[in-house]
């Protein structure tokens, strides 16, 4: 099982923990989570809105991918639906390996997870 670890992003505040999300792959991907609204520094990377469903365990509510982790993320357009389904933090790392190897890995942790407010995920809640 492969694991890949990146950098850490934040510019504000330390990660309260770290995560690692499996693909479906096999592949663990790991991530630092941070409370919704810290400053990300500007660089590309991956990263998952989450709930804290116990301590140090988190649902993942949205994967994504960006070029840029410090734009805002309240324009988001799925943050209706990440709010309503309660997501307490992002979780996040840089990725400058490009956009290719970004989404491979924001598809395989969707594929594993079905979040709810991916399209995958919100698809699958409507059948």
């Amino acid at each position: 099982m492969a694991v890949y670890s990146p950098e850490r992003v934040t510019l504000e505040g330390e990660a309260i923990a770290t995560i690692d999300w499996d693909g479906r792959s096999g592949t663990k991907y790991h991530y630092w989570v941070y409370d919704i609204g810290t400053s990300l520094k500007q660089a590309a990377g991956n990263y998952v809105f989450a709930s804290q469903t116990e301590p140090g365990r988190y649902r993942p509510i949205y994967v994504g991918q960006t070029a840029d982790l410090s734009e805002r993320f309240e324009n988001h357009h799925q943050m209706p639906c990440i709010r309503q389904h309660g997501a307490t933090h992002i979780c996040a790392h840089t990725h400058d390996a490009g956009e290719a190897a970004r989404r491979t890995e924001e598809t395989d942790i969707i594929q594993r997870w079905n979040p709810v407010c991916n399209e995958v995920g919100a698809t699958a809640q409507a059948r």
